[in-house]
């Protein structure tokens, strides 16, 4: 019996954590008590199934953030992120890198996140715009100060539930697109490669979102059609409590259908006039990389592409998500996990490199983990 790589993969790790042996060190015993004897009669023998997979493996870790497989630099990169921090909580060592490396690296924040946004946070920011007001303009700019007061009370007489007012929800979103833009700016991404797209759907003030529409696919098909991407990262943890990150993903692959829809009426147009040329030409070649964020990661088997990374980079990706600081202590949906996001995202990211070692892959000090998506062109 012979299986696809992936199911391979799956056999030989479950192989692997049940005896606490790497992969070249399974016998044909193991393979036979772990009931997959029936390989050894597809394959010939335990050795050729285990450098089969040791390959396979060996062959999804980059030495470089662009690779496998190889493309050329610069490429023009494309990272959705659902909530302006899971960019940097998910990827945000192969971020780095891929700037590092001479990318054209574009990241689109698909939401506002304002409800993860705690009312202390407005306060602390209330306190420093009348400072300045007072310090500065000697308290003189009226809209500032009749801002400052309507806020405040609004705060000050919220009930627990209370949706916000307009004007709350729009601080809260501010101060996530400033957190956003320190985390871009320590990642060396320019700024107008730095993209705001507030889809509508998420704008309900409550945890309970709206259903994702027409509106929001067009934002992002938008986006797409002037960055034209050759490689395309969106998040696949759809553990997310909220729904958000599935919505968003979902919204992506919606909105390349639309594009490539109307790519194809386009092509038979310019066919019956005769014309040449093709403005959708990237719709033929780019790939869509997966991640997983703060809740969960890849199923070893399911990764296609592993970035290691080092302590120093690590330490790196730490210091982008703490850029994100309403979403320290105080941000009011941390989850049932107690782990602060950037600890939870070092564990994740160690622990995917512990499990390939203890595969007898190369040893290093984390990983970010991707899934390659198959695109229908």
């Amino acid at each position: 019996m012979t299986m696809d790589l992936y199911q391979l993969r799956e056999a030989v790790v479950s192989l692997c954590e049940r005896s606490g042996k790497p992969i070249l060190d399974l016998s044909e015993d193991d393979y036979r008590q772990g009931g997959f004897g029936d390989l050894l009669d597809g394959y010939g023998s335990a050795e050729k199934i285990n450098r089969l997979v040791e390959e396979d493996f060996l062959g999804i870790i980059a030495e470089k953030a662009g690779t496998p497989p190889a493309f050329p630099v610069p490429q023009r990169v494309l990272v959705f992120s659902p909530h302006p921090d899971d960019d940097v909580i998910s990827m945000g060592g192969t971020l780095r890198r891929l700037v590092r490396e001479g990318h054209d690296v574009h990241v689109a924040y698909q939401t506002s996140g304002d409800i993860a946004v705690g009312d202390e946070e407005v306060r602390r920011y209330l306190y420093f715009v009348k400072g300045v007001n007072d310090l500065f303009c000697d308290g003189a700019d009226d809209a500032v100060s009749k801002l400052v007061k309507s806020v405040s009370a609004f705060l000050e007489k919220k009930k627990d539930g209370e949706v916000d007012d307009l004007e709350v929800q729009e601080l809260k979103a501010l101060i996530r697109r400033g957190e956003a833009r320190l985390a871009c700016d320590y990642n060396h991404i320019p700024k107008d490669h730095v993209h705001f797209l507030n889809l509508p759907f998420y704008e309900s003030g409550r945890i309970e979102k709206y259903p994702v529409s027409e509106r929001d696919v067009a934002l992002i098909a938008n986006l797409l059609a002037a960055v034209r991407p050759q490689q395309i990262f969106v998040a696949g943890d759809f553990a997310d409590p909220h729904d958000t990150h599935r919505k968003c993903t979902a919204a992506v692959f919606s909105a390349l259908d639309e594009l490539k829809a109307k790519k194809a009426k386009t092509q038979r147009q310019e066919c019956s006039k005769g014309a040449a040329g093709d403005s959708f030409d990237w719709l033929d070649h780019y790939k869509i990389w997966m991640y997983r964020g703060a809740w969960a990661e890849w199923d070893l088997a399911d990764i296609d592409l592993a970035i290691p990374l080092t302590a120093g980079e690590l330490a790196e990706k730490r210091e982008a998500i703490l850029k994100h600081h309403s979403q320290m202590e105080s941000a009011p949906f941390p989850g049932s996990d107690s782990r602060l996001f950037w600890q939870r995202a070092e564990d994740r990211n160690r622990g995917t490199a512990a499990r390939f070692a203890a595969l007898g892959l190369p040893k290093v000090e984390a990983m970010e983990a991707f899934k390659s998506k198959k695109v229908k062109n």
